[in-house]
């Protein structure tokens, strides 16, 4: 069997993407990025594609998107849900780790 090793970028929130950057990195065309747009799953900074900036997060959201889709057959729709169920919960474990008596 042979292993496939893709090279890894690392990532952080001081970076911005391109649209053409962003597809890159995860590996997507840019209609499926523009899917994820229009169901909330991202949104990207600026005011059309061609101005369009990605951060670190979103990168992440993209990714997980992704996995949940080939993974667990996810939806769009119910990945976004899934995201913001996700982020809902760290919030709170955050919180409660924070206001421990």
């Amino acid at each position: 069997m042979t292993t496939t090793i893709h090279p890894c970028t690392p990532l952080d929130e001081t970076t911005s993407y391109s649209l053409r950057q962003c597809c890159l990195l995860c590996r997507v065309n840019a209609q499926m990025i523009h899917e994820m747009i229009e169901e909330g799953v991202i949104t990207p900074g600026g005011d059309n594609p061609q101005n369009w900036c990605f951060g670190a997060t979103h990168i992440k959201r993209i990714q997980v998107t992704l996995r949940l889709q080939q993974d667990l057959r996810v939806n769009l729709p119910g990945a976004a849900l899934a995201l913001d169920l996700l982020e809902e919960l760290a919030e709170l474990q955050r919180f409660v780790s924070t206001h421990k008596p």
